[in-house]
Protein backbone atom coordinates (compact mmCIF):
# COMPACT_ATOMS: atom_id res chain seq x y z
CA UNK A 1 0.00 0.00 0.00
CA UNK A 2 1.38 3.41 -0.96
CA UNK A 3 0.87 6.75 0.73
CA UNK A 4 -2.66 8.16 0.85
CA UNK A 5 -2.03 11.80 -0.05
CA UNK A 6 -5.69 12.71 0.36
CA UNK A 7 -5.70 11.32 3.90
CA UNK A 8 -2.47 13.16 4.73
CA UNK A 9 -4.17 16.47 3.87
CA UNK A 10 -7.51 15.42 5.39
CA UNK A 11 -9.30 15.58 2.03
CA UNK A 12 -11.65 13.48 -0.04
CA UNK A 13 -10.80 12.45 -3.60
CA UNK A 14 -13.19 15.00 -5.08
CA UNK A 15 -11.33 17.91 -3.41
CA UNK A 16 -10.99 21.05 -5.52
CA UNK A 17 -7.76 22.97 -6.11
CA UNK A 18 -8.88 25.54 -3.51
CA UNK A 19 -9.56 22.74 -0.99
CA UNK A 20 -6.03 21.43 -1.54
CA UNK A 21 -4.46 24.88 -1.08
CA UNK A 22 -6.45 25.59 2.08
CA UNK A 23 -5.57 22.19 3.58
CA UNK A 24 -1.87 22.66 2.84
CA UNK A 25 -1.86 26.20 4.21
CA UNK A 26 -3.43 25.12 7.50
CA UNK A 27 -1.36 21.96 8.03
CA UNK A 28 1.96 23.47 6.90
CA UNK A 29 1.58 26.31 9.41
CA UNK A 30 0.58 23.85 12.13
CA UNK A 31 3.50 21.43 11.64
CA UNK A 32 6.27 23.81 10.53
CA UNK A 33 9.37 22.68 12.54
CA UNK A 34 10.15 26.26 13.60
CA UNK A 35 6.77 26.41 15.31
CA UNK A 36 5.95 22.81 16.22
CA UNK A 37 8.67 21.14 18.31
CA UNK A 38 6.74 17.94 19.04
CA UNK A 39 8.15 14.56 18.03
CA UNK A 40 7.24 13.64 14.48
CA UNK A 41 6.29 17.19 13.43
CA UNK A 42 9.17 17.51 10.97
CA UNK A 43 8.32 14.21 9.26
CA UNK A 44 4.66 15.21 9.15
CA UNK A 45 5.69 18.55 7.63
CA UNK A 46 7.55 16.68 4.90
CA UNK A 47 4.59 14.35 4.19
CA UNK A 48 2.26 17.34 3.89
CA UNK A 49 4.61 19.01 1.38
CA UNK A 50 4.86 15.87 -0.76
CA UNK A 51 1.08 15.37 -0.72
CA UNK A 52 0.56 18.98 -1.81
CA UNK A 53 3.20 18.69 -4.56
CA UNK A 54 1.29 15.74 -6.05
CA UNK A 55 -2.34 16.81 -5.60
CA UNK A 56 -1.82 20.42 -6.70
CA UNK A 57 -0.40 19.28 -10.04
CA UNK A 58 -3.05 18.08 -12.50
CA UNK A 59 -0.83 15.53 -14.27
CA UNK A 60 0.66 14.05 -11.11
CA UNK A 61 -2.75 13.88 -9.48
CA UNK A 62 -4.26 12.11 -12.49
CA UNK A 63 -1.54 9.44 -12.50
CA UNK A 64 -1.81 9.05 -8.71
CA UNK A 65 -5.61 8.68 -8.84
CA UNK A 66 -5.30 5.93 -11.44
CA UNK A 67 -2.27 4.00 -10.21
CA UNK A 68 -1.43 5.18 -6.69
CA UNK A 69 2.01 6.06 -5.38
CA UNK A 70 3.62 3.08 -7.12
CA UNK A 71 2.44 4.18 -10.53
CA UNK A 72 3.29 7.81 -9.81
CA UNK A 73 6.89 6.93 -8.96
CA UNK A 74 7.35 4.62 -11.93
CA UNK A 75 6.38 1.23 -10.54
CA UNK A 76 3.84 0.33 -13.22
CA UNK A 77 4.98 -1.83 -16.15
CA UNK A 78 5.04 0.50 -19.20
CA UNK A 79 3.95 -2.40 -21.42
CA UNK A 80 0.61 -2.59 -19.62
CA UNK A 81 0.09 1.06 -18.68
CA UNK A 82 0.93 4.45 -20.13
CA UNK A 83 1.97 5.69 -16.67
CA UNK A 84 5.35 4.03 -17.08
CA UNK A 85 6.44 7.02 -19.15
CA UNK A 86 5.86 9.34 -16.18
CA UNK A 87 8.07 9.21 -13.10
CA UNK A 88 7.84 11.53 -10.08
CA UNK A 89 10.28 11.79 -7.20
CA UNK A 90 9.72 14.20 -4.33
CA UNK A 91 12.66 16.63 -4.15
CA UNK A 92 12.86 16.12 -0.38
CA UNK A 93 12.90 19.76 0.72
CA UNK A 94 9.56 20.68 2.35
CA UNK A 95 10.88 24.14 3.23
CA UNK A 96 11.28 24.89 -0.49
CA UNK A 97 7.64 23.96 -1.05
CA UNK A 98 6.67 26.13 1.92
CA UNK A 99 8.74 29.08 0.64
CA UNK A 100 7.14 28.91 -2.81
CA UNK A 101 3.62 28.74 -1.35
CA UNK A 102 3.98 31.50 1.26
CA UNK A 103 6.72 33.57 -0.40
CA UNK A 104 9.04 32.89 2.53
CA UNK A 105 10.69 29.81 4.02
CA UNK A 106 9.45 30.93 7.45
CA UNK A 107 6.86 33.74 7.45
CA UNK A 108 6.69 33.83 11.25
CA UNK A 109 10.46 34.14 11.76
CA UNK A 110 10.23 37.96 11.72
CA UNK A 111 7.85 37.79 14.65
CA UNK A 112 9.81 35.15 16.56
CA UNK A 113 12.84 37.44 16.46
CA UNK A 114 11.04 40.19 18.44
CA UNK A 115 12.32 39.74 21.96
CA UNK A 116 13.09 36.39 23.60
CA UNK A 117 9.54 35.08 23.76
CA UNK A 118 6.88 34.20 21.24
CA UNK A 119 3.89 36.54 21.69
CA UNK A 120 1.71 34.52 19.30
CA UNK A 121 -0.58 31.59 19.88
CA UNK A 122 -1.61 29.96 16.60
CA UNK A 123 -5.29 29.30 15.93
CA UNK A 124 -5.28 26.14 13.80
CA UNK A 125 -9.07 25.75 13.68
CA UNK A 126 -9.88 28.92 11.75
CA UNK A 127 -11.04 28.82 8.15
CA UNK A 128 -10.08 32.42 7.45
CA UNK A 129 -6.53 31.89 6.23
CA UNK A 130 -6.53 35.19 4.32
CA UNK A 131 -6.53 37.26 7.53
CA UNK A 132 -2.88 37.73 8.63
CA UNK A 133 -3.94 38.32 12.24
CA UNK A 134 -5.79 35.00 12.21
CA UNK A 135 -2.84 33.13 10.72
CA UNK A 136 -0.58 34.43 13.46
CA UNK A 137 -3.12 33.88 16.22
CA UNK A 138 -3.99 37.52 16.83
CA UNK A 139 -7.68 37.44 15.94
CA UNK A 140 -8.91 37.23 19.56
CA UNK A 141 -6.29 39.54 21.04
CA UNK A 142 -8.02 42.76 22.17
CA UNK A 143 -4.81 44.74 22.67
CA UNK A 144 -4.53 46.46 19.30
CA UNK A 145 -1.79 48.69 20.69
CA UNK A 146 0.35 45.60 21.19
CA UNK A 147 -0.28 44.60 17.57
CA UNK A 148 0.98 47.99 16.42
CA UNK A 149 4.12 47.76 18.55
CA UNK A 150 4.93 44.28 17.28
CA UNK A 151 4.57 45.17 13.62
CA UNK A 152 6.36 48.48 14.10
CA UNK A 153 9.28 46.63 15.71
CA UNK A 154 9.35 44.11 12.88
CA UNK A 155 9.38 46.92 10.33
CA UNK A 156 12.29 48.67 12.09
CA UNK A 157 14.28 45.44 12.20
CA UNK A 158 13.70 45.02 8.45
CA UNK A 159 15.44 48.34 7.79
CA UNK A 160 18.76 46.81 8.88
CA UNK A 161 18.56 44.05 6.31
CA UNK A 162 20.65 44.19 3.15
CA UNK A 163 18.63 44.45 -0.09
CA UNK A 164 17.66 41.16 -1.77
CA UNK A 165 20.19 39.50 -4.07
CA UNK A 166 18.54 38.34 -7.29
CA UNK A 167 19.92 35.43 -9.29
CA UNK A 168 18.65 34.25 -12.68
CA UNK A 169 17.26 30.72 -12.86
CA UNK A 170 17.09 29.62 -16.49
CA UNK A 171 14.58 26.93 -17.43
CA UNK A 172 13.76 25.31 -20.76
CA UNK A 173 10.23 25.36 -22.17
CA UNK A 174 10.15 21.59 -21.70
CA UNK A 175 10.87 22.07 -17.99
CA UNK A 176 8.16 24.72 -17.73
CA UNK A 177 5.77 22.39 -19.54
CA UNK A 178 6.13 19.47 -17.15
CA UNK A 179 7.58 21.09 -14.03
CA UNK A 180 10.98 20.22 -12.63
CA UNK A 181 13.24 20.49 -9.60
CA UNK A 182 16.34 22.66 -9.81
CA UNK A 183 19.25 22.40 -7.38
CA UNK A 184 21.08 25.69 -7.03
CA UNK A 185 24.30 26.48 -5.20
CA UNK A 186 24.47 29.41 -2.78
CA UNK A 187 27.86 30.72 -1.68
CA UNK A 188 27.93 33.13 1.25
CA UNK A 189 30.03 34.42 4.17
CA UNK A 190 29.15 32.98 7.58
CA UNK A 191 30.02 34.67 10.89
CA UNK A 192 32.14 32.73 13.38
CA UNK A 193 32.00 33.08 17.17
CA UNK A 194 35.24 35.09 17.17
CA UNK A 195 33.78 37.63 14.73
CA UNK A 196 35.64 36.34 11.69
CA UNK A 197 33.89 34.99 8.59
CA UNK A 198 34.31 31.92 6.45
CA UNK A 199 32.95 31.02 3.04
CA UNK A 200 30.13 28.45 3.03
CA UNK A 201 28.39 26.73 0.13
CA UNK A 202 25.00 25.08 0.28
CA UNK A 203 22.55 23.57 -2.18
CA UNK A 204 18.90 24.66 -2.25
CA UNK A 205 16.12 22.86 -4.09
CA UNK A 206 13.56 24.78 -6.15
CA UNK A 207 10.44 23.03 -7.37
CA UNK A 208 9.48 24.78 -10.62
CA UNK A 209 5.74 24.40 -11.10
CA UNK A 210 4.25 23.67 -14.56
CA UNK A 211 3.46 26.87 -16.42
CA UNK A 212 5.47 29.25 -14.25
CA UNK A 213 6.01 32.51 -16.14
CA UNK A 214 9.29 34.27 -16.71
CA UNK A 215 9.80 36.72 -13.85
CA UNK A 216 8.40 34.40 -11.17
CA UNK A 217 10.45 34.87 -7.98
CA UNK A 218 11.40 32.27 -5.35
CA UNK A 219 12.77 33.74 -2.13
CA UNK A 220 15.12 32.10 0.38
CA UNK A 221 15.12 34.44 3.39
CA UNK A 222 18.39 35.53 5.04
CA UNK A 223 20.65 33.31 2.93
CA UNK A 224 23.01 36.16 1.97
CA UNK A 225 26.36 37.12 3.50
CA UNK A 226 26.41 37.45 7.28
CA UNK A 227 27.85 40.75 8.47
CA UNK A 228 28.17 42.03 12.06
CA UNK A 229 25.15 44.12 13.08
CA UNK A 230 23.18 43.42 9.90
CA UNK A 231 20.47 41.00 8.81
CA UNK A 232 21.61 38.83 5.88
CA UNK A 233 19.98 39.62 2.56
CA UNK A 234 17.30 37.38 1.07
CA UNK A 235 18.38 35.33 -1.93
CA UNK A 236 15.81 35.61 -4.72
CA UNK A 237 15.84 33.34 -7.76
CA UNK A 238 14.08 34.80 -10.81
CA UNK A 239 12.70 32.45 -13.47
CA UNK A 240 14.10 33.18 -16.95
CA UNK A 241 13.27 31.45 -20.23
CA UNK A 242 16.18 29.66 -21.83
CA UNK A 243 16.13 30.35 -25.61
CA UNK A 244 14.58 27.48 -27.58
CA UNK A 245 15.60 26.31 -31.04
CA UNK A 246 12.01 25.94 -32.27
CA UNK A 247 9.57 27.73 -29.99
CA UNK A 248 9.01 31.09 -28.37
CA UNK A 249 6.75 31.63 -25.37
CA UNK A 250 3.98 34.22 -25.27
CA UNK A 251 2.16 33.84 -21.96
CA UNK A 252 0.85 30.29 -21.93
CA UNK A 253 0.93 30.04 -25.74
CA UNK A 254 4.00 29.00 -27.68
CA UNK A 255 4.82 30.11 -31.22
CA UNK A 256 6.45 28.10 -33.99
CA UNK A 257 7.51 29.48 -37.38
CA UNK A 258 7.09 27.16 -40.38
CA UNK A 259 9.12 27.98 -43.49
CA UNK A 260 7.31 27.36 -46.80
CA UNK A 261 8.05 28.21 -50.41
CA UNK A 262 5.92 30.60 -52.43
CA UNK A 263 4.62 27.67 -54.46
CA UNK A 264 3.61 25.84 -51.29
CA UNK A 265 1.91 28.95 -49.95
CA UNK A 266 -0.09 29.36 -53.16
CA UNK A 267 -0.77 25.75 -54.08
CA UNK A 268 -0.99 24.06 -50.70
CA UNK A 269 1.21 21.65 -48.77
CA UNK A 270 1.42 19.07 -46.00
CA UNK A 271 4.04 19.57 -43.31
CA UNK A 272 4.80 18.20 -39.84
CA UNK A 273 4.58 20.54 -36.84
CA UNK A 274 6.62 19.64 -33.73
CA UNK A 275 5.31 20.08 -30.18
CA UNK A 276 6.94 20.43 -26.77
CA UNK A 277 5.74 16.94 -25.81
CA UNK A 278 7.49 15.38 -28.79
CA UNK A 279 4.25 14.60 -30.59
CA UNK A 280 4.14 15.51 -34.31
CA UNK A 281 1.06 17.30 -35.67
CA UNK A 282 0.11 17.23 -39.35
CA UNK A 283 -0.85 20.46 -41.14
CA UNK A 284 -2.53 20.45 -44.58
CA UNK A 285 -3.41 23.59 -46.56
CA UNK A 286 -4.42 22.33 -50.03
CA UNK A 287 -7.72 24.25 -50.02
CA UNK A 288 -6.38 27.68 -49.08
CA UNK A 289 -3.67 30.23 -49.77
CA UNK A 290 -1.16 30.94 -47.01
CA UNK A 291 -0.29 34.61 -46.73
CA UNK A 292 2.76 35.94 -44.84
CA UNK A 293 0.55 37.02 -41.92
CA UNK A 294 -1.45 33.78 -41.77
CA UNK A 295 -1.48 31.74 -38.56
CA UNK A 296 -2.72 28.30 -37.56
CA UNK A 297 -3.67 27.49 -33.98
CA UNK A 298 -3.50 24.07 -32.31
CA UNK A 299 -5.53 24.27 -29.13
CA UNK A 300 -4.15 22.75 -25.94
CA UNK A 301 -0.57 22.21 -27.17
CA UNK A 302 0.96 25.18 -25.38
CA UNK A 303 2.15 25.55 -21.77
CA UNK A 304 0.08 24.86 -18.64
CA UNK A 305 -1.77 27.77 -17.08
CA UNK A 306 0.12 28.61 -13.84
CA UNK A 307 -3.03 28.71 -11.71
CA UNK A 308 -4.75 25.81 -13.47
CA UNK A 309 -2.03 23.44 -14.76
CA UNK A 310 -4.55 20.87 -15.98
CA UNK A 311 -5.36 23.32 -18.83
CA UNK A 312 -2.93 24.53 -21.48
CA UNK A 313 -2.48 27.38 -23.91
CA UNK A 314 -2.19 26.94 -27.67
CA UNK A 315 0.55 26.20 -30.19
CA UNK A 316 0.47 29.03 -32.74
CA UNK A 317 2.07 28.44 -36.13
CA UNK A 318 3.35 31.45 -38.08
CA UNK A 319 4.57 31.18 -41.66
CA UNK A 320 7.75 32.46 -43.25
CA UNK A 321 7.00 32.48 -46.99
CA UNK A 322 10.21 32.34 -49.04
CA UNK A 323 9.97 34.33 -52.26
CA UNK A 324 12.33 33.51 -55.16
CA UNK A 325 15.19 35.91 -55.79
CA UNK A 326 14.42 36.13 -59.50
CA UNK A 327 12.09 34.72 -62.18
CA UNK A 328 12.70 33.84 -65.79
CA UNK A 329 10.72 35.63 -68.46
CA UNK A 330 8.76 32.48 -69.19
CA UNK A 331 7.86 32.08 -65.51
CA UNK A 332 6.75 35.69 -65.33
CA UNK A 333 4.54 35.20 -68.38
CA UNK A 334 2.93 32.11 -66.90
CA UNK A 335 2.24 33.91 -63.61
CA UNK A 336 0.94 36.93 -65.49
CA UNK A 337 -1.52 34.75 -67.36
CA UNK A 338 -2.57 32.65 -64.35
CA UNK A 339 -2.71 35.03 -61.39
CA UNK A 340 -5.72 37.36 -61.09
CA UNK A 341 -5.22 41.11 -61.07
CA UNK A 342 -8.52 41.93 -59.32
CA UNK A 343 -6.80 43.85 -56.59
CA UNK A 344 -5.07 46.12 -59.11
CA UNK A 345 -8.30 46.75 -61.03
CA UNK A 346 -10.26 47.49 -57.87
CA UNK A 347 -7.58 49.91 -56.80
CA UNK A 348 -7.80 51.79 -60.10
CA UNK A 349 -11.60 51.87 -59.98
CA UNK A 350 -11.51 53.37 -56.50
CA UNK A 351 -9.34 56.15 -57.83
Amino acid sequence: MGKDYYKILGLSKDATDDDIKKAYRKLALKFHPDKNKSAGAEERFKEIAEAYEVLSDGKKRDVYDKYGEEGLKGGINPETSDSGTFRYTFHGDPRATFAQFFGSANPFQTFFDIGNHNPFSFDDDTDNEDDPFVVFGLRNNKDNTQHTKIFHSARNNKQNQDPPLEKDLFVTLEEVSSGCTKRMKISRKVLQQDGSTRREEKIVSISVKPGWKAGTKITFPKEGDQEPGRIPADIVFVIKDKPHDLFKREGSDIKYTATVTLRQALCGFKIDIPTLSGRILSLRTYDEVIKPNSIKRFSGHGLPFPKEPSKRGDLIVNFDVIFPDRLTDSSKQILHDVLPDNHFRNHNNNN
